[in-house]
């Protein structure tokens, strides 16, 4: 059977002056999932948006929230993430000494529990934790801007992962989030992942329908 591909339009690349706008392109187009980039400004050096945001988000998107935080101490926010609407939450690995507990807590609250790991971090770290693990993100930039290039090693990660995952017999998914164009979507999905985080490569798009669609097609 065909793996069935997602793609999760980043509003951080989105006009904030236009946001409600955003959203309903979001809704009304192919893609499955709103990807939100919650920034501390110390776990990366920048800072965007958190739950009193999210909340607004939420009481008119009418597709998932799927909220990735890349801050410290994710564990002190979980409940109140989930307060604000939030569908599946995603800690980094980096910023979690305990992950066992952050994702038994995350899945307790009942969201679904993700793990991103940076370009640096192995993914064999997660072996031994992913039948708690709903989503891997694996960051194919460094963390804290939009924009960027994607890094090719990641394919490598994705080929390794995917490995893991059907070892292991889980329904984990892998999701790519940085740098993901219309050129190199075929050969992220072609290395195993299931979900695509697209943010200036939609936002950006003369048609940004047509964008995702082309994207879940790749």
């Amino acid at each position: 059977m065909p793996r069935e591909i997602l793609v999760a339009p980043s509003l951080l690349t989105a006009d904030f002056l236009e946001l409600s706008r955003a959203i309903d392109l979001v809704n009304s187009s192919p893609a499955d999932w709103f990807h939100l980039d919650v920034m501390d400004g110390r776990f990366v050096p920048n800072i965007s948006f958190g739950m009193a945001i999210i909340a607004r988000i939420k009481t008119r998107a009418v597709k998932p929230l799927d909220v990735h935080l890349m801050i410290e101490e994710p564990g002190r926010y979980a409940e109140a993430f989930r307060q604000s609407g939030a569908d599946h939450l995603t800690v980094h690995y980096e910023a979690c000494p305990n992950l066992h507990r952050n994702l038994e807590q995350i899945r307790g609250l009942g969201m679904k529990a993700g793990v991103a790991l940076n370009p640096h971090t192995p993914v064999s770290l997660l072996r031994d934790i992913l039948y708690l693990t709903d989503i891997v993100n694996l960051m194919s930039v460094n963390p804290g801007f939009g924009a960027q290039s994607f890094i090719p090693h990641t394919l490598d990660k994705i080929r390794e992962l995917s490995a893991m995952i059907h070892t292991a017999q889980s329904s984990t998914l892998i999701e790519i989030d940085g740098g993901v164009t219309l050129e190199n979507a075929h050969s992220i999905i072609g290395a195993g992942a299931s979900v695509l985080v697209a943010g200036n490569t939609v936002f950006s798009a003369a048609d940004p329908a047509a964008t995702i669609l082309k994207l879940k097609q790749d």
